[in-house]
C-alpha cells in the first residue's frame, strides 16, 4: 500500500517526550489548533499536526517505560492528553486516540518479538497505528491459505486515516484454519503489499473531514502468521473492549472545551462579556465542562483500581459506559449554549466556531448508544446496593 505521510524517519535514537504539563505541550497544542482549518476538506489529512505530535514523543507516550506506560495505573492521564488533543483538533484527536488503541491491544495480546518489532515501528519510525473494525455487508474475511499465510477479503468502513496509516489493525472473519475460528485481529505492513483501494466516495460527512475515513478495499492483500494480533475473538474481550469508550468521550470533552472557549473568546472580542445571560450561559457551560472532567478523573481512576479485581470487568464496562453516557450528554447541552452565545455571526468561517460545531456534532454519533444505556440498567438492577456503594 502506498502511504503518504512524509514525517517517518530512520534511526534508532529515542525523542525526548515533552513533560505533560508543560508550556511546550500547550505551545504544541496551540499550533495544531491554529492550522486546523487548513485541514478541514474530505481529502486532506493534518500531517504538519501529526509530524508535531511525532516530534514531541507523543506517538510513543504509552509505551514500556515511557511517560504514560500503559502498564502502569496512568489512565486518567491518559484520558487528559487525548481531552487536549480533542481540543485541538477533533480529527487529529479522533485518529491519535485509534492509534493509542492499537498500542494497547497490542500491550494486551502480542507476542514479544510482535512487540519489539511494532514498538519499534513507532519509537524508531514514528509509524502511526489505527484500528479499523467497522464494516458494511461486504466486510473482512480472512482465509488460511497454507504455510502460515493468509489471504484478506472484503472491505472496511470509517478507516480514519486511510491510506496516511502505516499500520492499521484490521478484524476480520478467520476461515479456513481448522485449529481456530472467529473475530481475528491482524496489523498490515503497508509497505509490504500492493495498493489498498481507497473509496473516497465514501466519505462525504458533515463533520470531522481531515479524519479522511474512507471505505478501503483489502481484497487480495497477503499476509504471515506474524502479522496476526492474538486469538480469534480477543479483540471483544472485557473490559478491554466497552472499556475503551472512555477514550473517544474524553476526545468528545475536548471538542465542548474547544467550543467553550471559542465561545469566551468571540464574546470578548465583541465586548458582550459584562452581559449577564451571557455570564449565566458561560457559567453553564464551564460546569457542564468540569463535571466531564470529573467523570475522566473517576473513569480513569476506577479502572486502574478495578483491574486487578476478579469482578472488576463488568464495572469497568458499567463506568466506561456511564462516562461515555455522561459526555456525550454534556457536549449535546454545551452546544446549543454556545450556538445562543455567538449567534450567527460565530457560526460563520473563518471563525473555528463552526468547524468545531461541525465535527463534534459528526463525532459524537458513536455505535450502539440505546444499547449502552441498556447495559447500564442491568448492572445496576443486577448489583442492588445502595448506590452510594455501587462504584466503591
Amino acid at each position: 500500500m502506498e502511504t503518504r505521510m512524509p514525517f517517518q524517519v530512520d534511526g534508532s535514537a529515542i525523542k525526548p517526550l515533552l513533560r505533560l504539563e508543560s508550556e511546550q505541550i500547550e505551545d504544541l497544542l496551540s499550533q495544531i489548533a491554529e492550522v486546523a482549518a487548513q485541514t478541514d476538506d474530505d481529502k486532506t489529512f493534518p500531517e504538519e499536526a501529526f509530524r508535531k505530535v511525532a516530534n514531541a514523543g507523543l506517538l510513543a507516550v504509552t509505551l514500556p517505560g515511557r511517560q504514560l506506560d500503559n502498564q502502569r495505573p496512568q489512565t486518567s492521564q491518559l484520558l487528559q492528553l487525548l481531552k487536549r488533543i480533542g481540543a485541538a483538533n477533533l480529527s487529529v484527536g479522533r485518529v491519535y486516540e485509534g492509534h493509542i488503541n492499537a498500542l494497547n491491544l497490542i500491550n494486551l495480546y502480542a507476542a514479544q518479538e510482535q512487540k519489539t518489532r511494532w514498538y519499534a515501528d513507532v519509537s524508531q519510525h514514528d509509524r502511526l497505528f489505527s484500528v479499523w473494525n467497522t464494516q458494511a455487508g461486504d466486510g473482512v474475511k480472512i482465509h488460511a491459505i497454507g504455510n502460515g499465510r493468509y489471504r484478506l477479503e472484503g472491505a472496511k468502513t470509517f478507516c480514519s486515516g486511510s491510506g496516511w496509516i502505516q499500520r492499521p489493525l484490521v478484524t476480520g472473519q478467520l476461515l479456513g484454519d481448522s485449529s481456530r475460528k472467529g473475530w481475528q485481529m491482524c496489523i498490515i505492513p503497508t509497505e509490504r503489499v500492493n495498493k489498498i483501494p481507497e473509496d473516497t466516495s465514501f466519505w462525504q460527512p458533515l463533520g470531522m473531514r481531515a479524519s479522511v475515513s474512507y471505505k478501503l478495499d483489502f481484497t487480495g492483500v497477503e499476509l504471515d502468521e506474524h502479522d496476526l494480533l492474538g486469538q480469534p475473538d480477543d479483540y471483544y474481550r472485557q473490559p478491554y473492549f466497552s472499556g475503551g469508550a472512555s477514550r473517544f468521550a474524553a476526545v468528545q470533552l475536548g471538542g465542548a472545551e474547544a467550543l467553550f472557549n471559542a465561545t469566551r473568546d468571540l464574546l470578548a472580542s465583541m465586548n458582550r462579556t459584562d452581559d449577564p445571560i451571557q455570564r449565566t450561559r458561560v457559567a453553564e457551560m464551564a460546569w457542564l465542562v468540569e463535571s466531564g472532567n470529573q467523570w475522566l478523573r473517576a473513569a480513569g481512576e476506577n479502572t486502574d483500581a478495578w483491574l486487578g479485581d476478579e469482578n472488576g470487568a463488568e464495572r469497568i464496562v458499567a463506568y466506561a459506559n456511564m462516562t461515555r453516557t455522561a459526555i456525550e450528554e454534556i457536549c449535546l447541552r454545551v452546544m446549543p449554549l454556545a450556538e445562543r452565545s455567538v449567534g450567527a455571526r460565530g457560526l460563520m468561517r473563518p471563525l473555528p466556531f463552526e468547524r468545531i460545531h461541525r465535527d463534534l456534532t459528526f463525532y459524537l454519533r458513536q455505535p450502539a448508544p440505546d444499547a449502552t444505556i441498556l447495559d447500564i440498567g442491568r448492572y445496576v438492577i443486577d448489583n442492588p446496593q445502595n448506590a452510594h456503594e455501587l462504584w466503591r
